[in-house]
């Protein structure tokens, strides 16, 4: 009786899915029509996006600039530069990126970005990521 009541409670442990204490975060895109930098962010990263652990540890979620802005969404302070991608986690902002500073740049501060929310580090505080311009000598 044991025997059997130990499988069925083995059987049960192991066809429920296991859920993971990860939080519900977010990279929220906020962009525009007509945004170049948009639209180069669309052909170089977003079909992969959805497919890389970045992805699955903070979904794409878009929003037009254009529309009406997402009530759930209040406490972003938003810039009118698009792209402008805020990654979020449970109502706070972990950090944004500012711009597409095209594809090897974003994925490392990304990068940062996904550490800075795994570590919890920085619930609560704004810290933005901005891609600094090439300086030429000349």
């Amino acid at each position: 009786m044991m025997r059997t009541a130990s499988k069925i409670i083995l059987a049960i442990v192991t066809a429920v899915p296991i859920f993971s204490t990860a939080s519900a975060a977010e990279l929220v895109m906020f962009e525009q029509a007509g945004c170049e930098w948009c639209a180069r962010f669309d052909q170089e990263i977003a079909p992969i996006y959805p497919k890389t652990a970045e992805g699955q540890r903070a979904p794409l979620r878009r929003v037009n600039m254009d529309e009406p802005f997402p009530p759930d969404l209040a406490f972003i302070q938003v810039e009118r530069l698009t792209p402008l991608f805020v990654m979020i986690d449970n109502g706070r902002e972990i950090g944004r990126i500012r711009g597409y500073p095209g594809d090897d740049s974003f994925w490392g501060l990304l990068g940062v970005l996904i550490r800075k929310l795994d570590d919890g580090a920085a619930r609560g505080e704004l810290h933005d990521l901005v891609p600094r311009p090439l300086h030429v000598n000349g």
